[in-house]
């Protein structure tokens, strides 16, 4: 017996719609991270993009267990002396609500070309209006 191999070509993908309304972001973000890897499908091949698209809406109202909004620290650095920038989730949900979301997907894809490809697949929007309705993605429901 064979160990089946999927190839590029033959995947097939669909296109998913998630209301992160009310969701903690930890559990969300695996959740999406394996709908974008593939790994539910009984064709998935670790070293070929198998997953689906993914499109997020209402990422400004994630929730967060405990203190994490005063917490959870974001770093930045400019490669300069002394440019290293410390934000809060608080105030990276308020300058840019799906900043949090996106680097929670991101930690958990593979650090690799295949982890940026896999990356393009996922749109997060703010609110409720998306871009990709032509696509006609099914709505997921979050476990």
């Amino acid at each position: 017996m064979n160990t089946y191999m999927a190839k590029p070509a033959e995947v097939e993908r669909k296109w998913y719609l998630i209301d992160a309304e009310g969701k903690t972001l930890g559990r969300l973000a695996t959740q999406i991270a394996d709908l974008l890897r593939g790994k539910g499908k009984p064709t998935f091949t670790p070293h070929v993009d198998c997953g689906d698209y993914v499109v997020v809406i209402n990422a400004e109202k994630i929730h967060v267990t405990g203190k994490k909004m005063q917490d959870k620290l974001y770093y930045n650095h400019s490669q300069y002396p002394g440019g290293l920038r410390v934000r809060t989730l608080e105030t990276v949900l308020e300058k840019k609500p799906t900043e949090a979301l996106e680097r929670a997907v991101k930690g958990m894809l593979p650090h690799n070309h295949l982890g940026a490809q896999v990356y393009r697949k996922l749109f997060v929007y703010a609110g409720p209006d998306y871009e990709q309705k032509a696509q006609k993605p099914v709505p997921y429901e979050v476990k």
